[in-house]
């Protein structure tokens, strides 16, 4: 009995294309791009990553900044009082009068310094929490997030729902999903198709902001011993 012509439920095949590099391991692999789900408007739906709290690096500065100005703030203060400035200063003010700029305490001092500012101008102007990825949003009030660990395991558990799939390894980044499945029985290009349908299908299920692309590699179980 033959399927009936221009079925809304078809589904276009991704082209198979053997790599160049197998030789003799037996390896396939494939790249796709996928379409965002359909919620809101694009305009409203694309949402940009989550911004960190900063918690840690604002916390040890506070900390350093505290223990600073306290120091020198008891120390103008006991000067007022009448008592002679800390041996610490003292030397340190004799250290900054009488050393050049060309030492090299001076310049790993400033090195030091300055890549500290650097780093906490990056931590300022970047969104950070990198292993969240945002999501689709289905409601304006309402802003949802994925994590990179939990998209991986749903993608591998979906994965290993393919016949001849041994054994997947999937890792999840912002811009692309690489899969690197073992397979035991069937042709390497048939299961790197299924994998393919199967994973596009995952990765839209997923809902994220901007659906990443699929790189996925098929590979026979090495020998034992």
């Amino acid at each position: 009995m033959s399927e009936p012509q221009g079925s809304e439920n078809t589904r276009k095949l991704p082209v198979l294309e053997k790599s160049d590099d197998a030789g003799g391991l037996g390896q396939s692999a494939s790249a796709a791009a996928y379409e965002p789900l359909e919620t809101l408007d694009d305009k409203d739906a694309r949402q940009g990553r989550f911004w960190s709290a900063r918690r840690v690096p604002a916390c040890v500065l506070a900390i350093l900044l505290f223990v600073i100005a306290g120091f020198f703030l008891y120390d103008v203060a006991a000067v007022r009082a009448g008592r002679s400035a800390l041996e610490l200063r003292k030397w340190f003010a004799r250290q900054l009068a009488e050393r050049p700029l060309d030492d090299t305490a001076v310049l790993v001092g400033a090195g030091i310094a300055a890549a500290l500012g650097l780093w906490l101008i990056l931590l300022a102007a970047t969104p950070g929490l990198r292993d969240v990825l945002p999501m689709r949003r289905t409601h304006r009030d309402v802003r949802a997030g994925l994590h990179r660990g939990a998209a991986a395991m749903a993608l591998r558990d979906r994965a290993m729902e393919v016949a001849g799939v041994q054994s997947v390894r999937v890792r999840v980044k912002r811009r692309k999903v690489d899969v690197r499945a073992v397979s035991h029985f069937r042709e390497l290009d048939d299961v790197r198709a299924d994998l393919d349908s199967t994973l596009t299908d995952g990765i839209q299920g997923l809902g994220l902001s901007r659906s990443p692309g699929l790189a996925v590699r098929v590979v026979r179980p090495g020998r034992k011993g």
